[in-house]
């Protein structure tokens, strides 16, 4: 009776010893997106595992982590029933035409509903350079003089301006004496608000252009710009030509400013866990101190007795 005693209070020391492990709290998983915006979803996709890349939140900003020398797609699927244009950049590059990035631009354009992956710097109807993640120095942006905004995806949005319908034709009423009069429907909307002029629109395309920028220096300016790196930045090369086929088409905006702009930027994993983006695990609640060990070794039983000393 002594022993099986013995036994069950063992194994009660056991159940208790294993009380604190499981009530400790474990990790929290840092805030990640696999898809972000509005009138369309935008996401990175790694072309060589099929995976989109998780986009981490910090401090008002997404990120994602990339790999040098990894190929990927920029990732977009229209949340509409109707057409909406994209204008998209990389490193304040257009990726379509190669100017220096401006909301007015051409860009592709997405039926309702449509979804693509983006893989490259358009050559041609038919033929991309793909992106690929890269040194700096070695990035698109900079070997074409434009090192200032390499580590940022961009994409902005438009509406499609929908017809106006031709007013009615005049109704004719008969008069007495045979002839007739014509009376005009009026449109109930004033004539002053049909379509800016060019002047305007040209600057309200600057205004938009300038709102952007100073949007994109005041992000910079918040502690985020580009932290002091524990690896090489990241940027975008103008990878080996691929297939890629595009057709053309007529898309009139519906205003000169975009409807919704979308800014992912991207590091290497190592600068996004230095810079905080990345959460990275706690150390050990109790870490094992310098010095002697209290517990050496775990061996079940009893106090033996002292070697003799003669």
């Amino acid at each position: 009776m002594k022993r099986r005693l013995l036994f069950s209070t063992a194994l009660a020391w056991t159940a208790l010893g294993a009380l604190p492990a499981c009530a400790e709290s474990p990790v929290r998983p840092p805030s990640t997106y696999d898809r972000i915006g509005t009138l369309m979803q935008l996401s990175v996709l790694d072309r060589a595992s099929g995976r989109e890349l998780p986009i981490y939140r910090h401090r008002g900003e997404y990120w994602v982590a990339g790999r040098p020398g990894a190929r990927y797609a920029i990732r977009a699927r229209n949340a509409m029933g109707e057409r909406i244009m994209a204008v998209m950049s990389v490193d304040g590059v257009n990726i379509v035409t190669g100017e220096t990035a401006g909301v007015l631009q051409n860009g592709y354009v997405f039926s309702g509903g449509e979804r693509s992956d983006i893989t490259g710097w358009r050559k041609s109807d038919s033929q991309i350079a793909a992106f690929e993640f890269t040194s700096i120095g070695n990035s698109y942006a900079s070997r074409t003089g434009r090192p200032d905004d390499v580590g940022v995806i961009g994409v902005a949005m438009f509406r499609e301006r929908v017809p106006v319908p031709p007013p009615a034709p005049p109704i004719a009423f008969p008069r007495r004496d045979g002839s007739t009069r014509e009376m005009e429907r009026r449109s109930e909307a004033p004539s002053a608000v049909a379509e800016a002029a060019p002047a305007e629109s040209a600057a309200q395309a600057r205004s938009a252009d300038s709102a952007l920028g100073a949007e994109a220096a005041g992000s910079a300016k918040g502690g985020l710009a580009r932290p002091s790196p524990t690896s090489p930045s990241l940027g975008t090369a103008h990878g080996r030509r691929e297939t890629s086929h595009v057709v053309h088409t007529n898309f009139e905006r519906a205003q000169s400013t975009p409807d919704e702009v979308v800014r992912i930027r991207y590091d290497s994993r190592e600068n996004l866990v230095a810079a905080g983006v990345i959460p990275v695990p706690p150390p050990p609640r109790w870490p094992r101190p310098e010095g002697p060990s209290a517990f050496p070794g775990s061996e079940m039983g009893y106090v033996p007795d002292p070697p003799a000393r003669y």
